[in-house]
C-alpha cells in the first residue's frame, strides 16, 4: 500500500472538512483563496481514492446499546480471516480489526445490557469455528473519542 501523495491544499481541505463536513465548497474555496471548482475536484479525487468519505455519525444515545466493551479474540492462525469475516454478521459488533499481539482480532461491540453482552460473547463469538479464547473488557468512561480516521478506515477497508 502506497502513501497518498497528497499536497498541502488537500490537507488544508481535509483539516476544514474534519471541523465541520456540512460546510460548502464556496466556504472552502473563499477560506483558502481558490476556485470552488478546484475544491470540487480535490474532494472528488479524494472520495475516489477512499481517502475521505462523508457519512453521518450516529450518538450512542440514539440505539438503546449505550454501553462499549471490547472483545479480543485469540483465533486459529489457519481460520483467523475467515472468523473476522463470520463477526461481520454479529449486529451487536461494530468495528472489527486484525491484530499482532496474544489476540489476532479485536472486536467493540455495544449492548445495553451485561446479559446480552454475555450471551453475544458465548453463544455467537465462541461459537464461531476457529475461536478459541476470548477476553471481554468493559469501558466504563469515555476519555476521548476521535471519530474521523476510524470512520474512514472502516469505509476503506469494507
Amino acid at each position: 500500500m502506497s502513501w497518498p501523495d497528497l499536497d498541502d491544499l488537500d490537507h488544508r481541505i481535509i483539516a476544514i472538512l474534519s471541523k465541520d463536513a456540512r460546510v460548502s465548497n464556496r466556504s472552502i474555496a473563499g477560506d483558502l483563496g481558490v476556485n470552488e471548482g478546484t475544491i470540487r475536484l480535490r474532494l472528488k479525487r479524494l472520495q475516489q481514492e477512499g481517502l475521505i468519505a462523508f457519512t453521518a455519525l450516529i450518538s450512542p444515545r440514539l440505539d438503546r446499546s449505550t454501553k462499549t466493551a471490547f472483545v479480543s479474540i485469540q483465533a486459529d492462525m489457519a481460520r483467523f480471516k475467515q472468523v473476522a469475516r463470520e463477526l461481520r454478521q454479529i449486529p451487536t459488533i461494530h468495528s472489527i480489526m486484525t491484530m499482532l499481539g496474544p489476540f489476532n482480532i479485536m472486536t467493540t461491540c455495544f449492548y445495553r445490557e451485561i446479559e446480552d453482552l454475555h450471551e453475544v460473547t458465548v453463544r455467537q463469538i465462541l461459537a464461531v469455528e476457529g475461536v478459541q479464547h476470548v477476553e471481554t473488557s468493559i469501558a466504563v468512561k469515555t476519555v476521548k473519542f476521535t471519530n474521523g480516521v476510524v470512520g474512514v478506515s472502516a469505509v476503506t477497508n469494507g
